[in-house]
């Protein structure tokens, strides 16, 4: 098994290119709703990430070799929020998001984006991921982890139940044809 080690995301440190990758395979369905393919969307997706400053709710997650195996993104309680000039494509991706997500209440700690490198999907590091956050949320006396699982991602929802999740609402928001919708899950701590 590989050793996991988070850093937070610097663009002038870490491979932009691999992490909006990463960042693009979280919500793939709604970017390629509005950016038609999949490279526009990867390529606005390292632009924006390119004005990141280093901040402690997103990491990068690294392997041995201290390459990018995958992203995280989790805080506690309510969102930071972002000033940063975006494209109104991903602005339009935050206000659908935000009728889908979790609320997050005092003491949580929401997990907003996981991405493990496509080539090494399968082999419990997802799941590892998720367990390392739990462990944190435990020593930090915190409530309740909670996650959002895609309608359409099965195996997601699958994952998180086998770790204790359950599920405690579900949203969906639904224009024109495009239809997308989440199962906010829970783990009591």
């Amino acid at each position: 098994m590989v050793s996991l080690r988070y850093e937070n995301f610097n663009p002038q440190i870490h491979d932009t290119r691999k992490v909006a990758k990463l960042v693009y395979d979280v919500d793939y369905r709604t970017f390629d709703l509005l950016f038609k393919t999949p490279e526009k969307a990867v390529s606005t997706i390292e632009n924006d990430l390119k004005k990141h400053e280093p901040e402690n709710t997103f990491k990068v997650i690294l392997d041995d070799e201290m390459q990018v195996i995958g992203v995280l993104m989790a805080y506690v309680s309510e969102k930071p929020f972002d000033l940063r000039l975006k494209s109104l494509k991903l602005i339009i991706v935050d206000i659908l998001d935000y009728f889908v997500l979790c609320d997050v209440k005092k003491d949580d700690l929401y997990i907003a984006e996981l991405a493990i490198d496509e080539s090494l999907r399968g082999q419990g590091l997802g799941r590892q991921v998720v367990l390392d956050v739990i462990d944190y949320a435990r020593s930090k006396n915190l409530n309740r982890v909670t996650i959002d699982a895609d309608f359409r991602n099965a195996g997601a929802k699958k994952l998180y139940e086998r770790i204790g999740f359950n599920i405690f609402n579900k949203k969906r928001v639904k224009i024109g044809s495009f239809e997308r919708g989440m199962q906010n899950m829970e783990l009591i701590l």
